[in-house]
Formats: C-alpha cells, sequence, structure tokens
C-alpha cells in the first residue's frame, strides 16, 4: 500500500529518471536556434570541433547537449525530419548504454543517430545491429546521408562480402550489420593467422535495434562454424560391434520418450568391452578424458535399440536416407546430427560418411557482453527488464509517446475449438474490410499461417502470388473505388525486403495481412499507405521529368485520401489468433496499430486447443463451458480471462528464463576459456617474435618428462628410465644416453633436468641456425598458431560431448554444473599441456625445404544460426520453400549456373544483379523487371 501510494505522489522510478534527462532537454532546446544560424559548412566543422575537445580532455558527457542539438539541425536539413523532445531523451538513454523501450512509430531508427553519432566521435567505431540485410542495408544508406553530411564515414556488413569489404566497413566510423555477421566476423577473426588478416577492431559500443528479439529471442541457440572433422569411421565400426554384447540388462529402454541409458551393469560391461578392444586403457567411462568415448557408446546405443529400418531410415544405394515420421517421405540430403547418423552408417555396415566438427562457436549473450558499453532500442522490453539486466546489465527506461496512444485494446474472444475460432475470424475480417479498415493477422507461427490461410481462401479470398511483379495492383485498385479485393498476403519473415514493402502498404483500407511475429519487423505500418515505397512500385521505370513529378503528386494525394479514409474507419485492426508463450511477442504485435497517436484496434481470438491454453488445462475450462451451455460459435469476453492468460505466460516466461539462464551457466565455463585462447591468439599475431614463449614451452617440457619419469626424492633404481628416454625422443627428438647417466654415481634427479634443458637448448640452437633465424621466427609463430587451433577444436568437441553426459552426475547428489567446471578446468589444463608437448616436438623436427612455405589456410568452413521460431538453419534455407511459390528468387546468397536459368520459371534464376539483364528475356534491367519488389 505505501509503495502504490509512494509512485502515486513521486512518481515510479522509470518517471524519476526520465523526468532527470528534462533538463538536457532544455539546454538542447535552447541551442537550437544559434545551431540553426550555421552554414552546411559550419555545421560539418563541428564534428572536428569535438573531436579536438575531446582530444584535450573532454568527456562525451561534456559535449552531449551540444552534440545533440547539431545532430537534430542536421537531421532537420538531410532527412527532413526534426528529433521530438522524447526522441532526445531516448537518444540519451542510448548513450548511458541502457535500453530505450520506445512504442512502434515513435522512430527508434531517427533517435539511434544521436547516441551513434556522439559515440562515433572517438574515432573507435560504433556497430548498429539489426535483426537482417534489408533493414542494415535500408539504414545504412537511409541515416548514412546524415552521417555523411556531418563528415562520419559509414559502412555496412551484409552476407557475401569478402575479407577486404569487410575491413573497409569495419574501419569505418559506424557500422551497420547483423548480430549473424557481427558474431561471425569475431569467430572468424580468431581463426586467422595474421593479424592483418582480421577484420574487426574491437568492440567499443553497440546500439542494437529490436534489442529483445536479437538479445533474447535470437539468443537462444548459439552462432556456430563447422568443418569436416578427420575420419573416425574405424572408432564408430569398433563401437558399433560392441553394442550387440549387450543385453536388455544392460540398458534402460524408455520408446515413449525415445531415450536409452546404461544401467550400472551396463556401465561395468561395456568398460570391460573397451578394454579388451583397446579403446579405454583406465580410468572410469565417465572420466573426463573419456567424454568422447561415452558419447560415442550412447550414440552407438540409440542407432540400436531406438532406430527401426525402412521405418526410421531406409538404407539406398549405399547410403542411409531419413524417413520423415509425418510424411513418410525420404529425405534425401537431410542427416541426424552429433554422430547418431554415423552410427547408424556403421550399423548398417555402410561407408560411415565424416561429421562436422565445431570449429568456433560464441552464444549472442557472450559476445554482446564484449562490448565496452551496449545499448539498444525495442517496443516491448519491459516483461524481460530482469533478464536484460541479470546477463547483460542493461538497464530497461520506458519513454513515453510523442502522442498519447489512442489504440482500443478488446478483451480476448474464447472459443471453444479452433474451427470456431478460425470461423470468427474470417467473419471479422470480412466486416473489417467492409467498412474499409486495414487488418493485420498475427501468427504464432508459420504452419499456423499456412493453416489460416487455407481456411480464407476456403471462404473465398485468394493468397498474393508474389511471382507476379504487379502483385499490389488490385489492393489499390480496391481502395481507390471502394471495392476491396479479396485477396491476402501471407508473411513469414524469411524475404525481409520484399515483405517490408507489403508490410508498408499494410494501412491501406481493406488490406488483409497475415503475418509471423517477425515479418516485416522494422518497417513502419503508415495509414493510407507508404507513399514514398508506392512511388518506387508504380513509377519505378518512370524517367526524370515533368510527367513523373505530376504522377508522384497523384500518388501522395491519393495516399493522402486513403489515410484519412482509414482514420475514418478506426484505423488499423490488428487481429491476434493465438496468444504467445510470451507476452512480449502480443505486446509487438499489438504495437503495429496506434502509430503517432493515430486510431487503432487489437484483439486476440482464442482457442481452447491453443498449446499455450492446452498447457494450462483448457481440458477442465471445456467440460465447465459445456455444462453452462456455451454454444457452438459463441466465445466469451472476460477481463479475468485475460489476467488468467497473462499470469501463464508469465510462468512460461520465468521457465524460459530460468532454461537460457542455466544454459548460459555451462555456455560461460567455455567462454572464459575462450576468452584465454582467443586474447593469447591475438598475442601471438601481433608479437614479432614468440620465440620466448617457444623457450619456455621446450622448458616445460623437459620439467614434464623428468617429474612424469622421476618421482621426487626417489633413488635411482626406481627411476622410469626407458619411460624417460623414450619422452626424451618422443618430445625432443634427442637420442641420448639417459640409461647411462641414471648408473652414475651419486646421480640426482636435479642434474639429469639440467643436462636435458642443454641439451634441448642446444639442439633447437643448431636447427635455428641450419634453417635461418628469421624463417625459424615465422615457421614458430604458425607452428604454435596451428597447433593451438588444432587442440582448441578438439577441445571444443570434448566439452560438447562432456556437456551431454554430465547431467548424469546429479543421480549421484553431485552438482552437475560444478563437476562440469571441475571436468573442464581439468581438460583446459590438459590442452595447455598438450600444446607445450606438440609445439616443441614439432619444432625440434622441422626440416625446412627449398621453396616458399605455404601459406597457412582457413579449414572448410560453413556456419549455422538455428532459427528459434521455425529451427530451420538461417544459413541454410530449405531450397523447398523458395520453390513453394512464395517469391520468384533465391535468398541472398544463393546462386544457380546462369545455364540452368529458366526464362519461365524464376525459380531457377538464383540471385540477379539488380542491375543486370531481367532472365526473363524482356531486355529490361532487373530491377525495373522482375525485381522492381526487391
Amino acid at each position: 500500500m505505501f509503495g502504490a501510494l509512494a509512485k502515486k505522489l513521486f512518481g515510479s522510478v522509470n518517471d524519476r529518471r526520465v523526468k532527470g534527462y528534462q533538463a538536457r532537454v532544455k539546454r538542447i532546446n535552447a541551442l537550437e536556434p544559434e545551431i540553426a544560424k550555421l552554414t552546411d559548412e559550419q555545421l560539418r566543422q563541428k564534428t572536428d570541433d569535438f573531436r579536438a575537445r575531446l582530444a584535450a580532455g573532454e568527456t562525451l558527457d561534456d559535449l552531449l547537449e551540444e552534440a545533440f542539438a547539431v545532430v537534430r539541425e542536421a537531421g532537420k536539413r538531410v532527412l527532413g525530419q526534426r528529433h521530438f523532445d522524447v526522441q532526445l531523451i531516448g537518444g540519451m538513454v542510448l548513450h548511458d548504454g541502457a535500453i530505450a523501450e520506445m512504442k512502434t512509430g515513435e522512430g527508434k531508427t531517427l533517435v539511434a543517430t544521436l547516441a551513434t553519432y556522439l559515440n562515433a566521435l572517438p574515432g573507435d567505431g560504433v556497430h548498429n545491429v539489426t535483426v537482417n540485410d534489408y533493414l542494415a542495408s535500408r539504414d545504412s544508406a537511409w541515416m548514412g546521408r546524415l552521417y555523411n553530411f556531418l563528415g562520419l564515414s559509414v559502412g555496412v556488413i551484409v552476407h557475401g562480402l569478402d575479407d577486404d569489404e569487410r575491413r573497409a566497413a569495419y574501419a569505418c566510423d559506424i557500422t551497420y550489420g547483423t548480430n549473424n555477421e557481427f558474431g561471425f566476423d569475431y569467430l572468424r577473426d580468431n581463426m586467422k593467422y595474421d593479424i592483418a588478416q582480421m577484420t574487426q577492431r574491437g568492440h567499443a559500443f553497440a546500439v542494437v535495434d529490436e534489442v529483445d528479439s536479437i538479445l533474447i529471442d535470437e539468443a537462444r541457440t548459439p552462432l556456430i562454424i563447422s568443418g569436416p572433422l578427420e575420419d573416425r569411421s574405424d572408432l564408430y565400426n569398433q563401437i558399433d560391434r560392441l553394442i550387440p554384447h549387450l543385453t536388455k540388462e544392460h540398458y534402460d529402454l524408455d520408446e515413449k520418450q525415445r531415450s536409452v541409458s546404461l544401467t550400472e551393469e551396463g556401465n561395468e560391461r561395456i568398460e570391460e568391452l573397451l578394454r579388451e578392444a583397446g579403446l579405454m586403457e583406465e580410468g572410469s567411462l565417465y572420466d573426463a578424458a573419456n567424454a568422447t568415448l561415452v558419447h560415442h557408446v550412447n550414440q552407438a546405443l540409440r542407432a540400436h535399440t531406438l532406430f527401426t529400418r525402412d521405418k526410421d531410415y531406409i538404407v539406398k544405394d549405399g547410403e542411409v536416407v531419413i524417413i520423415d515420421e509425418f510424411t513418410g517421405r525420404m529425405m534425401q540430403g537431410r542427416r541426424y546430427s552429433e554422430g547418431l547418423h554415423q552410427a547408424l552408417e556403421a550399423r548398417e555396415g555402410v561407408q560411415v560418411q565424416p561429421e562436422n566438427q565445431t570449429l568456433a562457436s560464441i552464444t549472442f549473450q557472450n559476445y554482446f557482453r564484449l562490448y565496452r558499453k551496449l545499448s539498444g532500442m525495442t517496443g516491448t522490453a519491459g516483461t524481460e527488464a530482469d533478464e536484460f539486466l541479470d546477463i547483460y546489465n542493461l538497464q530497461v527506461v520506458e519513454i513515453p509517446t510523442n502522442l498519447p496512444v489512442q489504440r482500443i485494446d478488446e478483451d480476448d474472444a474464447v472459443y471453444r475449438t479452433e474451427r470456431e475460432k478460425f470461423q470468427a475470424i474470417a467473419a471479422e475480417i470480412a466486416e473489417a474490410q467492409e467498412r474499409g479498415q486495414p487488418v493485420l493477422v498475427g501468427t504464432t507461427s508459420i504452419e499456423k499461417s499456412e493453416l489460416l490461410a487455407a481456411f480464407l481462401e476456403e471462404q473465398g479470398l485468394r493468397m498474393m502470388d508474389f511471382s507476379n511483379p504487379r502483385v499490389l495492383d488490385p489492393l489499390f485498385e480496391g481502395a481507390r473505388t471502394g471495392k476491396p479485393s479479396k485477396q491476402f498476403a501471407v508473411l513469414n519473415a524469411r524475404f525481409h525486403e520484399q515483405e517490408a514493402f507489403i508490410v508498408a502498404q499494410a494501412g491501406v483500407p481493406g488490406a488483409i495481412t497475415l503475418a509471423t511475429n517477425m515479418a516485416g519487423r522494422g518497417t513502419d505500418i503508415q495509414l493510407g499507405g507508404n507513399a514514398d515505397m508506392r512511388i518506387a512500385y508504380e513509377l519505378g521505370d518512370m524517367e526524370e521529368g515533368p510527367e513523373r513529378t505530376a504522377r508522384e503528386e497523384e500518388i501522395r494525394a491519393e495516399v493522402a485520401r486513403l489515410k484519412q479514409k482509414t482514420l475514418e474507419a478506426g484505423g488499423l485492426y490488428v487481429l491476434g489468433t493465438e496468444r504467445h508463450e510470451s507476452r512480449r511477442i502480443d505486446n509487438q504485435l499489438r504495437g503495429r496499430s496506434g502509430r503517432q497517436g493515430d486510431p487503432g484496434l487489437s484483439r486476440f481470438f482464442l482457442s481452447l486447443q491453443d498449446e499455450l491454453m492446452r498447457i494450462f488445462g483448457s481440458d477442465r475450462m471445456d467440460g465447465m463451458l459445456q455444462r453452462l451451455g456455451l454454444k457452438d460459435g459463441e466465445a466469451i469476453f472476460h477481463p479475468w480471462i485475460n489476467k488468467a492468460i497473462a499470469k501463464a505466460q508469465g510462468k512460461v516466461e520465468a521457465r524460459n528464463y530460468d532454461t537460457r539462464k542455466n544454459i548460459l551457466k555451462y555456455d560461460n565455463v567455455m567462454n572464459d576459456q575462450r576468452k584465454v585462447v582467443f586474447e593469447q591468439r591475438r598475442e601471438f599475431m601481433a608479437a614479432e617474435s614468440v620465440r620466448e614463449t617457444i623457450d619456455e614451452m621446450r622448458e616445460s617440457t623437459v620439467e614434464d618428462i623428468v617429474a612424469s619419469n622421476i618421482p621426487p626424492d626417489a633413488y635411482p633404481e626406481q627411476w622410469n628410465v626407458a619411460g624417460l628416454k623414450e619422452g626424451v625422443e618422443r618430445w625432443l627428438n634427442l637420442d641420448l644416453p639417459v640409461d647411462d647417466w641414471a648408473k652414475e654415481e651419486g646421480i640426482a634427479d636435479e642434474e639429469i633436468r639440467e643436462r636435458l634443458h642443454k641439451a634441448a637448448d642446444e639442439a633447437y640452437a643448431a636447427r635455428i641456425e641450419k634453417n635461418s633465424p628469421e624463417l625459424m621466427t615465422y615457421i614458430e609463430k604458425q607452428v604454435l598458431l596451428q597447433s593451438l587451433d588444432h587442440l582448441w577444436r578438439e577441445h571444443l568437441v570434448t566439452l560438447d560431448h562432456l556437456r551431454q553426459v554430465i547431467g548424469w552426475r546429479g543421480l549421484a547428489q553431485r552438482d552437475p554444473l560444478n563437476e562440469y567446471k571441475a571436468e573442464a578446468f581439468q581438460l583446459f589444463d590438459q590442452l595447455i599441456a598438450g600444446l607445450r608437448e606438440q609445439v616443441t616436438a614439432q619444432l625440434m623436427r622441422v626440416e625446412v625445404m627449398f621453396e616458399a612455405p605455404p601459406e597457412p589456410s582457413l579449414p572448410p568452413m560453413e556456419g549455422h544460426h538455428l532459427d528459434p521460431l521455425t529451427g530451420q538453419d538461417d544459413f541454410n534455407v530449405s531450397q523447398d520453400f523458395i520453390t513453394a511459390g512464395y517469391l520468384p528468387q533465391l535468398p541472398q546468397g544463393a546462386e544457380a549456373p546462369a545455364g540452368a536459368r529458366d526464362p519461365g520459371d524464376p525459380a531457377t534464376w538464383g540471385r540477379v544483379g539488380r542491375n543486370d539483364p531481367c532472365p526473363c528475356g524482356s531486355g529490361k534491367k532487373y530491377k525495373h523487371c522482375h525485381g522492381q519488389l526487391s
């Protein structure tokens, strides 16, 4: 009660923080008349003045007010947009390293220019992070005009650039790009062999647009760079031969959960079999050193017990082909991951194909925590404020809207069945279209959007054909005549540039747009349509001149009339077809309506068959509603239902957060080691010579050889002389009379150590002299880097396998996380020891051929990042999806041989340059023909 009273009297913490910025806003406004008097050249000169003042000892905070006033004036002159006062507050929040929560349509892209400009002045580089390549390209070109006007350079990172292009983009004052590209570039940089080949130059400050999507949703899955693993077919085959020796008493099988695990008796039996086969020498199967063996045993056991030939897979032409459990079709080219497919190949006696190995990986949580200062913008961050604070140390500040929100949020309508819900949605869409109100229909998944689309087609509507370059003509004609076209668009966040164009017209009277949560995100839905995009659509081929100017004025006038018509119809109607498990995603959808004080309407249509409703006991509610006499097609409306659903969503959000937090705890163990390895690697690359490090490694190797074969305070007869001699030959490449030394009167381990040090140093000095010091300096660095990379990759595989089995330690009342930390630390120590030995052994044997040494190159690599909503790999989009009629071209990066192009079939064209001749044979440029919407 006292808290509520204090909040009423003094405002919330957020209110007080926003109020604290008002004084600076007033001072910025006071500077406006003075700054407005400056010429363009004088305004541009301000950038050099600011940099000079920074060099003289002033801070960015000292410059903030004047810098913001300069950016505001530049925005007026270059973009024709003046920053509102609330946008100035948003810019200050970003500069303070926090998240600015601003409603859709409040101009977040323009807000970012304030903090970006100010933080770019020191010259360390500012990264502007977006959710897709289209937005990165759009924003860099759009806002780049402002930055260029003020004398700052702007670069953009998109898929398909080479290293030189990336290096040039990162060298700019401001760099735009996607979270995936920034993360992959960081990983690739730390696999280079020369510091001059690296593309990024540090992580000073980042502004993350759609911060909730990137730092929460996308962060569920890590970025992975993988490459082919060395051939382990023998190991798969050897372990496969052991599995038939196990009986049903040796494992617990749960066919319902499709899981299998060894019993205690089974563990003992498999350890016995592994020792007999010479695959395990000592210790327990579950020691850290044997983690890879555990992984292979588990996968072989799964292959033999959970998978049935001709049901789960078939063997065709010497290959194991997966059968889709839902359709029964063969899934050519698809393979089970984590070695399971190789285990099936070994079981069937066909050739075991090499598996992919993780060469490098990082989570977005750990990548973005590299930045010295991090900030973000979104319309919906409040519900995840605790996670932002815990994981990223980012506070969420809610910025008030420039104009009051006029949108009406209706209570949810709950139906018994999905069919009844769809019928109600179709009826609601028909009513809205009849009164000229545009409708944005939000779905939770691609699958649900396809189900609803099929239902709407049953009702007489038709889906837009995106392969038609004039796809929007019926929409504009219907809005113009007042007889809306019976067509709708289906967008699913796969083709961002085309979807941005469609979403921009979702405010045209009579428009019906079905979209998944991420579709067209970052694009404003303007009532009446977007005039600029419509001009590009309708007048793309027309030359500049009076006729085009007149036509542009006609289009702008028509858009203004359509806007007025939409306003009279009630603004944009956002219709949700299902509650998402996160309230934040629902708020994102609602926020598409009611921008900048526009009217709007939102309502969610639910059924008791929806996933979220089923999870929280809709069966009981269904029975109760039937007893109360709820008829088919009737819905229930009540604020209590909204509260109950919000409570259920809160529980799911908390569970998901705990899951992400737990995963991050494990990843932090690897991240600590990753930072050490990457930092050490950069030091090696930057150093002119690593001779001192090589000498230390050789000395440590000698110490290890002596320590492992001569116990402390032991007599010579207790020494392992044979092991000592073998170690000297293996690691130092020396043939020394170690056995004779051990027979000398009064010999001690210290003297043996000194003799070995002297012999190793002399042998290495002779090798340097023989091969030339300059050449050996180069060789030392390359051997050191390549050995570190090889061992680090093996270490990643071992840690991955360890992580999969460490959970079983919980059965012994031991904390799996603490066990994982201890084992991972032990494995890292082994990596360091192995590095010393491997580098020493190689350099003590190196021979130089009389030819230029080959330049080390990175192994074949491919990037992966699974879309957490669809499970599809963002960097390996299925071709079936593209050719299913959604769009006439492949996603960016896909290529089609020119000779394979069929002029009549756009699906065969691949990626076409915008200025290339259109493959259809029209003679026009692609951008003026079939590529007009791209």
